[in-house]
């Protein structure tokens, strides 16, 4: 693929190449007048360097300006070349060029070389004397799980969408089957630190047996669970324990305690796993009841309460233990769409107050939400980032936005509920 080359002067200020005939000239002096445009003079901050010149006698690419080269928007640079920052990288030897690969935002390759602007003669010679040359390459797209055809995953397009952030829980090829029924077929997918994340996809694809792999509840049959850069499926049984104190968990029926009252069900993690005392207790369990709005109903029994009541319950009682990670297994099923928009705006609120709170702190790790759902209001309402799971694998991932601009045709059907795409109903 032609590379994008411009000229420049070394580190010593010296440019390396004659100029060239077109150019001026040997002897042209140094500030005659500029030429016609069309023409172009070689001096020491310009040279084009697909002219004819000296330096391409020994066989090198002629050194190139880095400045105003951009293959595809510095936030799509996933790899840049050892020793190179975005858009000042040096090369690696005398005179020649550092290769940095990139990803364009849609896909697609950028051919071609680069023609002279005139604005080009108006950039300051002081500005950067750095060599690099810029090659846009998609990496391979990896081959279907085994026993599936390319036309059962051509849907998947595999892209990801940059956060900018660090991934608070990583998979990484992941698989999982249950006897013949193979759920997770290579998940690759990331939960960025300090977003609320969701999961979404069709039913029956995986999206819960995520959960239990991110606690080790379950493991993978192949591949890795991460956790803020350390393995669950490699961890010894007493690092596990205390790995899960990081998590709170939201189930899907709240999960509550026949037995015990709201206060008790959600006093239940500080009894089990601190030494705190009952006054220290207490006024935790009411800040986070007050919290969820559920101050008055701390008697009550969850046969007392209603479908809404009960998550809010279960709200309230994962988030005793001021976890980093945060997990909702649908919490919008069964609730009607009132109570549904109210939880995301409850959700969305709560994440706030730990975010202020964690930075208050200085805590080591923002706090992340991960939200499992069919449920495309929800995400348009509450999620920061998206990953769509269908047939075990991750269609595309990436911020909210870019997810719901998708041009991807299964991502629009299924966040627009069309009968007509690629999803059906077998």
């Amino acid at each position: 693929m032609p590379l994008f080359k411009f000229g420049g002067p070394d580190k010593d200020g010296q440019d390396p190449t004659p100029p060239s005939p077109q150019a001026g000239g040997g002897g042209a002096p140094a500030h005659e007048p500029a030429p016609p445009i069309g023409q172009h003079r070689a001096s020491d901050s310009d040279t084009i360097a697909d002219e004819p010149s000296a330096a391409a006698s020994d066989d090198r690419p002629a050194p190139i300006e880095a400045q105003g080269i951009d293959g595809g928007g510095a936030e799509d640079r996933h790899d840049e070349a050892p020793g190179a920052e975005a858009g000042h990288g040096e090369g690696t030897d005398e005179g020649e060029p550092t290769e940095i690969k990139s990803t364009a935002p849609h896909g697609g390759e950028i051919e071609g070389t680069r023609s002279w602007d005139p604005k080009d003669a108006e950039q300051p010679a002081t500005q950067s004397s750095s060599r690099v040359s810029v090659v846009d390459e998609q990496p391979p797209r990896p081959a279907p799980p085994h026993g599936a055809s390319d036309e059962e995953y051509k849907w998947h397009t595999y892209r990801v969408y940059p956060s900018g952030r660090p991934d608070a829980v990583e998979f990484v090829d992941v698989y999982k089957a249950f006897g013949r029924n193979r759920i997770l077929r290579g998940v690759n997918m990331g939960l960025p630190e300090g977003m609320v994340s969701m999961i979404i996809g069709p039913s029956g694809t995986g999206k819960s047996v995520c959960i239990k792999h991110m606690v080790g509840l379950l493991y993978p049959d192949e591949g890795d669970v991460v956790v803020h850069g350390e393995s669950v499926p490699n961890m010894p049984d007493d690092q596990l324990f205390d790995m899960r104190k990081k998590f709170g968990l939201l189930f899907q029926d709240g999960a509550l305690f026949g037995s015990m009252n709201v206060f008790d069900n959600v006093a239940f993690p500080l009894r089990q796993h601190t030494e705190k005392g009952e006054d220290e207790v207490e006024d935790i369990v009411m800040h986070r009841l007050n919290e969820v709005g559920l101050g008055n109903a701390r008697t009550l029994l969850p046969n007392e309460l209603s479908g809404g009541m009960r998550k809010r319950a279960g709200f309230a009682r994962a988030l005793v233990l001021e976890p980093d990670i945060l997990l909702f297994d649908e919490p919008d099923s069964g609730l009607d769409p009132v109570r549904t928009a109210l939880l995301g705006e409850l959700i969305l609120e709560i994440h706030r107050d730990m975010m202020d709170e964690a930075k208050k702190k200085k805590k080591a790790h923002l706090p992340t939400f991960c939200v499992i759902t069919h449920d495309i209001m929800s995400a348009r309402r509450v999620a920061d980032y998206i990953n769509v799971l269908w047939k075990g694998r991750i269609v595309e991932a990436g911020p909210a936005e870019d997810m719901l601009n998708s041009d991807n045709p299964f991502i629009r059907q299924f966040l627009s509920g069309e009968s007509e795409g690629p999803l059906t109903m077998d």
